[in-house]
């Protein structure tokens, strides 16, 4: 549940890995919370400042949405899916983009939320600088030789995309992850689904909850 909520993503990376199938990479949308703060920046004239706000009330983030926006939470969540393709690495191994300035980044919450119009300018130019046809998206890559731990490269960073691919398409919050292996070719494997909320984050980790109690009866 740690990774993509309840959608049956560590279980279909794990069969493929385990079945002998060469993952070559791993692209997506990992944060449900990113994914509807830059789905709807990119969507409607508001401010960055204020789609984050409308994600702490709706609970998509963290209480302190610094939290998603330092980019940490992909990073762990991409961690996961390299430690499942039995690459012993760590977080130092992954480059990330925290979108906190760094004046903002040890302030007290309340000072924090008080400043948070700061970011709007930041953001505002990010989205007048996109090229037309094109979308801002936080996006987890694990790409490279993912048979040895040294060529492996992961990486979390707010990038343009088409928007009319798969990650530029995403609506709300959800959450899309892009499999690619020797044997689907070019074509990747694609899940995509509700990648935040506590309906859905509860019902992953009641599976959860199961599959241990399933393991531990036998």
């Amino acid at each position: 549940t740690n990774v993509g909520a309840g959608l049956p993503l560590i279980d279909t990376i794990r069969t493929l890995h385990q079945s002998g199938e060469n993952i070559t990479s791993i692209r997506g949308i990992f944060s449900g919370s990113l994914s509807y703060i830059f789905n709807r920046f990119g969507s409607e004239a508001v401010d960055f400042s204020e789609v984050v706000s409308e994600a702490v009330k709706q609970g998509y983030t963290e209480p302190d949405p610094r939290a998603d926006l330092s980019g940490l939470d992909v990073a762990r969540k991409l961690l996961i899916l390299a430690r499942e393709l039995d690459l012993a690495v760590s977080l130092a191994d992954v480059t990330i983009e925290n979108l906190v300035p760094e004046d903002l980044r040890d302030l007290d919450l309340t000072a924090f939320k008080q400043q948070l119009q700061e970011l709007d300018i930041i953001f505002a130019a990010r989205k007048a600088a996109l090229k037309p046809g094109r979308v801002l998206r936080y996006v987890g890559d694990l790409s490279g030789d993912l048979m040895q731990t040294e060529t492996a490269r992961l990486t979390v960073s707010l990038q343009e995309v088409d928007n009319h691919g798969p990650l530029g398409c995403l609506q709300g919050s959800d959450s899309l992850f892009e499999i690619y292996t020797d044997s689907y070719g070019d074509q990747p494997m694609i899940i995509q689904g509700a990648g935040a909320g506590a309906q859905v984050t509860a019902r992953g980790v009641l599976g959860d909850i199961l599959r241990i109690a399933s393991q531990i009866s036998v």
